[in-house]
């Protein structure tokens, strides 16, 4: 009867953990998404120009916004950046905050 007992408070135990792990891995999933979203945008970035959109910084959200910020010389650059943003694989939205110096 102790064995029977032992036995099923293993189960219980495991099939309550499970959820937990999935949940975990499935946030880390998103995680890494996101840092090769940010990635691919800010090199495509310093691809196009490399010293004027080198200030702008990019953040990506869990569901593939992406924000941009920091600073360029002029509003060109700013809506370069938010082209170069919008046109990236995988971003479903941009916020584009780049203040004009």
């Amino acid at each position: 009867m102790k064995t029977l007992l032992l036995a099923a408070l293993i189960i219980a135990g495991a099939a309550t953990a499970m959820p937990v792990v999935a949940a975990d891995a499935a946030d880390t999933g998103v995680y890494i998404k996101d840092s090769v979203l940010t990635t691919k945008v800010k090199t495509k970035l310093i691809a196009k120009h490399p010293t004027t959109l080198n200030n702008v910084r990019v953040d990506t959200d869990k569901d593939g916004v992406v924000w941009l910020s920091g600073t360029v010389p002029t509003k060109e650059d700013s809506d370069t950046a938010e082209m170069i943003a919008r046109e990236t694989d995988g971003v479903r939205a941009v916020h584009n905050q780049i203040v004009v110096e």
